[in-house]
């Protein structure tokens, strides 16, 4: 069997809805490695919050963040890492509107670590940072901005995301990518123009030497258009966004929640 190139991303598609991967997930994904096929985590998540799933994987490939910003892999030095970056003149901007925007904090990310706003200390959920707690070294400090950030995460008390998110690209004449995370939480991300998750997948064919035939992607969200577009066969899942479908080649049967990446890649795979 043609040995496939497997790009997944997490929220509302490989995870369940409380950020966990099943039993039945992680040992048909590793069932599915040890036949010689790649997974590819391909994820809007910072890096240290896709990390833990990375591992519970036993993944050895590059891993794609913040929708396509960063390609790398994990914990090592690898000669096609790209990172790609927001102006940080952007990121001043985007701060001056937290108020037009209903803003309940906007955070500015970096590889490893992050600064978000604190006037609404009481909406932050640290596990979204993947840390236990928000302390004042986390502080977005407009005074101490002096490098460009990978992504901006944002969440917001717009009754529409998706209508905010389209209003945010005119906003900025399509300098920054602008999408909402898949599941319930009311998060937009901001990423640099014209980097995608299909961005960062054509890089790391390219270096690894792969076809795109064998590319196949599931995804849910706005931010998995292009990647959809671009694989060989792109699967948006049950749950997914209705401004997906045009995107995908097939619709599954199942939600993240049944686990319907790993029956998928069971039926086509195993």
């Amino acid at each position: 069997m043609t040995k496939k190139i497997i790009a997944v991303d997490l929220d509302g598609t490989l995870l369940h809805n409380n950020n966990t991967i099943s039993d039945y997930t992680a040992d048909t994904l590793r069932k599915v490695q040890a036949q010689g096929h790649k997974v590819i985590i391909t994820t809007g998540r910072p890096y240290r919050m896709a990390l833990a799933h990375y591992l519970r994987l036993d993944l050895k490939t590059p891993m794609i963040n913040f929708n396509g910003a960063l390609t790398h892999i994990p914990e090592k030095k690898w000669a096609f890492e790209r990172s790609a970056t927001i102006d940080k003149k952007l990121l001043l901007e985007t701060l001056n509107l937290s108020d037009a925007i209903e803003a309940d904090f906007i955070a500015s990310e970096y590889r490893k670590n992050f600064y978000i706003t604190m006037d609404n200390r009481d909406k932050i959920n640290p596990q979204l940072f993947g840390v236990n707690e928000i302390t004042d070294k986390m502080a977005l400090d407009v005074t101490k901005i002096t490098r460009n950030p990978n992504a901006l995460l944002m969440q917001t008390r717009h009754k529409d995301k998706y209508e905010l998110a389209k209003e945010l690209r005119q906003h900025f004449n399509h300098e920054l990518e602008v999408d909402s995370w898949g599941g319930p939480l009311n998060i937009l991300e901001f990423s640099p123009k014209g980097v995608n998750k299909a961005y960062a997948l054509k890089h790391l064919l390219k270096s690894l030497n792969l076809s795109q035939e064998n590319l196949i992607a599931f995804g849910d969200e706005h931010n998995d258009t292009e990647m959809l577009a671009f694989a060989h066969t792109g699967y948006a899942m049950k749950n997914a966004n209705p401004t997906l479908l045009p995107y995908a080649d097939q619709q599954i049967q199942w939600t993240n929640e049944e686990d319907g990446v790993a029956k998928t890649l069971e039926k086509l795979l195993l």
